[in-house]
Formats: C-alpha cells, sequence, structure tokens
C-alpha cells in the first residue's frame, strides 16, 4: 500500500504532527513550511532525527505546490479555514488544527470547500481523544447512563509563564487580541463527540481583563457559554480562560436520565473517570478508574502531545484518506463548525448584551446564504464599520508598546 504524502503548515505547533507522521507506518512526511527560519530549522531536525528527508518552505505559495497528497494545518488557530479552502481545492486532504474558522462566513466557505472537492477535511480536536473522554463516549453511546439532560466542559490554563514563548512579542499575535469565549472548542468538542448533540442557542458571559493586560493580551481573563442543545439537554463551558490556577483544569462532565461522569478535575487527570449509574450493585457509590487506550500501539505509547491524544488526530486523519475503520472516529467538516461557531458567537452575544443566539447548521444549505458575508471579529486586519472595537466587552484594553518590545527582547 502507498503511503499518504503529508506536508505541514506550521512548525511550532506542528511540532507534534511532525513527530507522528514522520513515523507513522502509512505516512510519509515530505514537506514542512513555517515563516520563521528558526521554528524551520527545530522542525527539520526532528524530521531528520525520524529518518525523515523533507523539503523546507518559508513560502506557503511554493509549498502548495509540492507533491504531497495531505496536509496538516498547524498555522495560526484564526488562519485556518482560507488556507484550508485553498488546500482542498488544490485537491490535497486536509486536518486542521484548532480552530475551524473564526467567522460565520469563513465558515460557509470552509464547509462548501469540502462538499465540492470531495477530499477529506478532519478536524484535529485533540481533547476528544484522551483515554477518558473516548471512555465517555463509549459509555454513552452504550447507553449506560441514560439520555443527555446536561453537560459541561472546562478549559482553565494560566499561559502568563508562557507568553513569551507563544507570542514572541507580537503586538497583533492572535492570542493578544482574541476574544475569550473563541478558543473553545476544548471545552466544547468532547461533549459533542461524546453525546452525538450539536448547539442550537448560545448565549455568553465575560470577566473583566485584570490579569491578562499585564501581559499583552486585550481581551477578558475568562468567559463562561451557556448551550441549549438540539436535544433539549442543556451545556456550560469555560472556554480557555486565563484564569490563576496550576494545575489547569481539563475537565468534562455528562448528566444522563439514567446517570452521570465526569473526569477528575485536579491536574492531568483528565484520564480518570468517575462514574455512576442509578441501580449499580457493583458500587455502593462510584465507581472511579483509569480506562485503557481504545487504541494502543508502539507508535501511539511514545507520542505524548496532550496525553497522548495528538497521536489520535493524525492517526484517524490517514484512515478516513485510506477509506478504513477508524474514519469513523474522526472529526467531519460539520462537527468541527458545532464546535467552533459557538465562541464566535458567544462573543457577539456578550457584545449585544448577552442575548441567546442561534448556533446555524451548516449542513443546511438553505441556511449559509445569511452567512456567507459575515465576516464580523475582532482580527485587527479587518478593523472597519461594522467591527467590533475591543476585545474585551467592559473596557478597550490600552497597552503600552514598550510591553511587547520588552517581550520581543526576551523571545
Amino acid at each position: 500500500m502507498a503511503k499518504v504524502k503529508v506536508g505541514v503548515f506550521g512548525g511550532r505547533r506542528g511540532g507534534t504532527m511532525i513527530d507522528v507522521m514522520s513515523r507513522h507506518p502509512d505516512a510519509e512526511l515530505v514537506a514542512i513550511c513555517d515563516f520563521d527560519p528558526a521554528a524551520l530549522d527545530k522542525a527539520r531536525a526532528l524530521a531528520e532525527h525520524n529518518g525523515s528527508n523533507v523539503s523546507l518552505y518559508t513560502d506557503f505559495e511554493k509549498f502548495i505546490n509540492h507533491d504531497m497528497d495531505a496536509v496538516v494545518l498547524a498555522n495560526y488557530a484564526t488562519e485556518h479555514a482560507p488556507y484550508a479552502v485553498r488546500v482542498l481545492d488544490s485537491g490535497r486532504h486536509v486536518t486542521s488544527e484548532v480552530l475551524a474558522c473564526q467567522t460565520l462566513g469563513e465558515a460557509v466557505a470552509l464547509v462548501e470547500a469540502v462538499e465540492r472537492n470531495g477530499k477529506v477535511y478532519t478536524y484535529a480536536e485533540n481533547y476528544c481523544y484522551f483515554r477518558g473522554t473516548m471512555e465517555m463516549q463509549r459509555l454513552y453511546r452504550n447507553g449506560d447512563i441514560g439520555e443527555f439532560l446536561h453537560g459541561e466542559g472546562e478549559y482553565v490554563h494560566d499561559c502568563e509563564s508562557i507568553w513569551v514563548d507563544i507570542t514572541r512579542g507580537q503586538k497583533d499575535h492572535w492570542r493578544n487580541w482574541i476574544p475569550a469565549t473563541y478558543y473553545c472548542t476544548h471545552a466544547i468538542g468532547p461533549i459533542l463527540t461524546i453525546t452525538g448533540a450539536r448547539p442550537t442557542r448560545v448565549s455568553a458571559y465575560e470577566t473583566r481583563n485584570v490579569n491578562k493586560r499585564t501581559f499583552g493580551s486585550r481581551s477578558a481573563d475568562g468567559a463562561v457559554i451557556v448551550c441549549q442543545m438540539d436535544n433539549g439537554a442543556t451545556a456550560k463551558f469555560l472556554p480557555w480562560s486565563n484564569f490563576k490556577r496550576h494545575p489547569e483544569s481539563i475537565w468534562y462532565a455528562v448528566y444522563g436520565s439514567k446517570g452521570m461522569m465526569e473526569t477528575d478535575r485536579w491536574g492531568a487527570s483528565f484520564n480518570k473517570l468517575n462514574l455512576f449509574v442509578e441501580g449499580d450493585d457493583g458500587a455502593l457509590m462510584e465507581r472511579s478508574y483509569h480506562p485503557s487506550a481504545r487504541l494502543e500501539t508502539q507508535l501511539a505509547r511514545s507520542i505524548g502531545g496532550h496525553g497522548g491524544s495528538d497521536f489520535y488526530t493524525m492517526h484517524f486523519f490517514l484512515d478516513s484518506i485510506l477509506n478504513r475503520p477508524g474514519k469513523e472516529r474522526a472529526i467531519d467538516v460539520y462537527q468541527a463548525l458545532d464546535m467552533t461557531l459557538p465562541g464566535i458567537l458567544g462573543y457577539r452575544s456578550i457584545w449585544e448584551g448577552n442575548i441567546p443566539l442561534e448556533v446555524p447548521d451548516m449542513r443546511d444549505k438553505g441556511i449559509r446564504e445569511k452567512y456567507r458575508d459575515d465576516h464580523w471579529c475582532c482580527d485587527p486586519k479587518m478593523a472597519g464599520p461594522g467591527q467590533p472595537d475591543a476585545s474585551c466587552s467592559h473596557e478597550k484594553v490600552i497597552i503600552p508598546d514598550d510591553v511587547y518590545d520588552r517581550q520581543a527582547e526576551l523571545k
């Protein structure tokens, strides 16, 4: 069987993907692109360490013309959709890191690019592939806790100590202006893949910017997103929130008509599951255990990124391309948008007074026209009439340039 020729766009976040694809028996890593020569050198060294002879590019236009079957998008989180459309229109398969898009208009363009080209698009929301969240999916689909009534997910991570490394003193790096609701799929994604439900209405609230301004970020310290789901369930999510906490909180809970299940809350305990099923004679109150991995290979065991979940995003992408069992575990473009759009609409809800808003189902071709030209967002590149002029609804946070200048010197 011929190997899938893979290119990776984004050498920093793409490091784990480079590690997987350069060692996976079904893949041949052939090209890497990054605008930063230092990141590209580091990526090259990793690929060569794993025995891959790769071509290197700082120019995406040259990279996209390389002989390859598929592209991993690990570039800036707010810039995935336009590049995904380019890759799909070039006849390649694509897997996208989070986020899927940053506007409703990009969502329409992305889903239509997938449909017209017939190529594989998968979404690399790795938190859906923790052992804990995959076990929750198995239990729910087995009917163990009954009908889905309520779900919660949260991702609280104080990134101040690594801010220089991940923004490198760039005033308009996406992390410095993105609203607090946007980076939401780590919180929302697992609840959707566990239950199969999708959000239909959303409203949101945010804190003030108290701590993030000290290191250059202009959005609220945190936010909460509340959703009505398509089966009548409710859900509450904390998208990436920069609250003071260590270790970080990655936590999920699902309540059903027959019981509930949740991961542990403290530290890297997302792979420990707590389960209550009504009438369970095998436990006085609860069951707590560490589930085994759903797919265990030597390569899977050796990939440590995000609790081992990074392996599965790439493996199921390859399964989808090769049309083999496992492809059903990949997250398609429609579910990717179900996970992403509540974050975009969440900030619009906040901006407009915390009002509830419809979450469009982009599977419905008839609804897309309403959103085709909707590019409402806080991206400085799109600033102008009709756009929100601040990333925090409480105030327009002004940060002196010398904050970024000092960070640039330290990078």
